[in-house]
């Protein structure tokens, strides 16, 4: 029985990283986003607290995700994402010491551009993000990643918070 487990184990395994290197784009080319401010309707209704108290990039990574998740809960999954996700955005993104969104870039795709823009728009209309403590700064800036796992129905999670995948 439990050669037969570690089995799927390892085919699962390896169909999500087949799925994955499919989605990588050899020709980079990066998106560029302003750092407008959100409407004030928007930030009233969900304001990002002053400072974040993470420690650590991850933590603050976190902290970010689960802002995301709440400004844009009608496009986030609940629950486990699909075995086969429709779509995996990987996006690199700047914030300065304010929670400005200074950049963001699309890193990974798989040239889904109607995914591309939600998860680059959901980034956007969630700032100001809380500010990032002084320490994780670089030249008064933190850049992170974070990935956009997309289901058929164009709800998505991000990586860092999300729950594991369904098994097939």
């Amino acid at each position: 029985m439990y050669r037969h487990t570690a089995a799927i184990v390892a085919v699962i395994g390896t169909a999500a990283a087949a799925f994955l290197a499919g989605c990588s784009s050899s020709s980079y080319s990066p998106i560029l986003v302003s750092s407008s401010a959100p409407s004030s309707s928007s930030a009233s209704r969900h304001a990002a607290p002053s400072s974040s108290g993470a420690w650590s990039v991850d933590s603050y990574k976190r902290d970010v995700a689960e802002r995301i998740s709440q400004v844009n809960a009608a496009k986030v999954y609940p629950g486990r994402p699909q075995a086969l996700l429709r779509s995996v955005i990987v996006v690199k993104y700047v914030i300065d010491a304010h929670g400005n969104l200074v950049r963001s870039d699309i890193v990974r795709s798989n040239r889904d551009r109607e995914n591309e823009a939600t998860a680059l728009a959901s980034l956007r209309n969630s700032q100001p993000f809380p500010k990032p403590a002084s320490h994780l700064l670089s030249h008064g800036r933190l850049e992170v990643s974070e990935t956009w796992l997309f289901n058929n129905d164009g709800r998505f999670q991000l990586r860092t918070i999300a729950q594991p995948q369904m098994d097939s």
